[in-house]
């Protein structure tokens, strides 16, 4: 089978594209025929800092989807020939989802209904389930986000026009909050708008917290930070009391300032994300969530969705973590299987 591999750490140059025995699943394992890759920032991020140890060729990208075409002892049969998504294909292991058939447990290949395109499935994942826990650690919030659990509450979602929070706001809707974005400029407000948004607010052309404070005048419940070091005294002048700005990206710098006094006034919280070391009960709700979120179809890809994809072949990978490494707007997908 083709896959991309890389034995060493370095820029997407040290991406190549080999021939490798197919792999068959062991106990608790299927084996999925990938049709598409999803491209993440700590893709590339993973690939520059080389190889884990004990691992001497990395196949690249957590994220993906495809169709069950063997399992392992311990699975259902009946699992053949389901259409999945996959969620942190590489995370600890060899074997990512640029390749055309990769093995992994059970669990993290999730059904992916009919109506819901493989290219929807690859852009699921990271970025999905980051929006997820995102939502999800306000005092007195929801562990699982389901129709209804956020009326009544205001999210705001910084940089609504990127993977993460593309999938914030139309989780966020499916949920029932009302959601402000910052963006900008006036092309990542339509996105914004696109996927949801009830209010965009382009920080660029007018002052962000005044027109935030505008229109949430007790504040917003929750802050989804993807630049928390730009952004920490607009959050914290826009922040209703009880808050949490729930931070996953270090976007424009490693270290973030803000008045204490407001924050403890504030009763303030800020929340640290990331994915992979997420509680596993945590990681559990998110992926229901997310796919109840699919099922419902409440959660979408394309421009018509606020999220443009920018497709590569699977011997074109290295082109792909290019894309996603100089912050392309959209999201980024390798097509495994070329598309009819």
């Amino acid at each position: 089978m083709k896959a991309i591999v890389y034995t060493t750490g370095g820029g997407p140059e040290v991406l190549t594209l080999v021939e490798r025995p197919l792999p068959e699943p062991g106990p608790g394992e299927v084996r999925v025929r990938v049709h598409v890759s999803g491209v993440n920032p700590t893709d590339w991020k993973s690939r520059t800092a080389g190889l884990a140890p004990g691992i001497t060729a990395q196949v690249p990208n957590q994220d993906g989807a495809g169709v069950v075409d063997a399992v392992g002892p311990g699975v259902d049969p009946a699992r053949v020939g389901e259409r999945v998504w996959i969620w942190e294909a590489a995370r600890l292991r060899a074997d990512g989802t640029a390749q055309e058939y990769t093995v992994l447990p059970q669990r993290q290949a999730v059904a992916l209904p009919a109506a819901a395109s493989f290219e929807l499935g690859a852009a699921l994942g990271i970025p999905a389930l980051t929006a997820h826990r995102a939502l999800t650690v306000a005092d007195r919030g929801p562990e699982r986000l389901a129709p209804g659990v956020l009326v009544g509450r205001t999210v705001l979602v910084a940089g609504g026009a990127g993977a993460v929070g593309n999938a914030a706001v139309q989780l966020a809707r499916w949920a029932g909050a009302r959601v402000l974005t910052t963006v900008s400029g006036p092309a990542k407000a339509a996105l914004a708008r696109a996927a949801g948004a009830d209010h965009v607010v382009d920080y660029r052309a007018e002052d962000a917290a005044a027109a935030i404070r505008a229109l949430a005048p007790a504040g917003v419940d929750v802050i989804v930070e993807v630049s928390p070091a730009q952004n920490a005294v607009l959050d914290h002048a826009v922040a209703a009391p009880n808050a949490v700005i729930a931070c996953y990206a270090v976007n424009n710098g490693p270290v973030v300032s803000y008045p204490i006094r407001e924050f403890m006034d504030a009763n303030l919280r800020w929340q640290g994300i990331l994915v992979y070391t997420l509680p596993a009960e945590a990681k559990e709700h998110g992926v229901a969530a997310v796919a109840a979120a699919v099922a419902d179809g409440a959660l979408r890809v394309g421009e018509a969705a606020g999220l443009p994809l920018h497709r590569f072949p699977l011997a074109k990978t290295a082109d792909a973590h290019a894309a996603v490494e100089s912050a392309v707007v959209g999201k980024v997908l390798v097509d495994v299987v070329e598309p009819a």
